[in-house]
């Protein structure tokens, strides 16, 4: 086998096999199960193949697990990505959508992501993705649905006159 070679030696094929059976996770599985291949002397491009990845793959998994073992065919943990926006700032969030838009300051008459976004990057200083702004929404409780926006120059009394002097058909 030419390119990649296995340096580890404490498991042999056989063990690598059953160590892919007790696994819990199926990817580090399915690697173990390549390298077993790898070790019984099949060619890289067919161990690949067979384990449903690239050759360049399971040349970085055999480096991987010569380096660091079976531990190093597992994914590694990435970890939590942290909020963008404080506690504090969120509850402002949550206020500003309660509260509704001011049309002379936000230039709007309903909430929008974008408009939302427009606001905590002037507010905060944080940029951040409409989506961002959409699960910031949804994790404060707010839906997607809201109820139609009342223009803020809107007249009941011109709207009842307008119902009393229109023709009914």
């Amino acid at each position: 086998m030419s390119g990649i070679e296995i340096t580890r030696r404490d498991l042999t094929a056989m063990d690598l096999r059953a160590a892919a059976g007790k696994s819990r996770d199926a990817k580090a599985s399915r690697r173990m199960l390549a390298l077993a291949l790898v070790l019984e002397g099949v060619d890289r491009t067919r161990a690949a193949e067979t384990c449903g990845m690239d050759r360049q793959t399971l040349r970085d998994w055999v480096h991987r697990y010569n380096a660091e073992g079976l531990a190093g065919l597992s994914d590694r943990w990435k970890g939590v990505r942290v909020p963008r926006l404080a506690p504090a700032q969120m509850a402002d969030l949550g206020a500003w959508v309660e509260a509704g838009p001011d049309p002379a300051r936000d230039g709007v008459v309903r909430w929008r992501r974008q408009d939302l976004q427009r606001r905590i990057a002037e507010a905060f200083g944080v940029e951040v993705h409409e989506r961002t702004v959409g699960k910031y929404l949804a994790a404060l409780g707010f839906r997607r649905l809201s109820v139609r926006p009342q223009h803020p120059k809107t007249d009941p009394d011109a709207q009842e006159a307008f119902k009393k002097t229109s023709v009914r058909r």
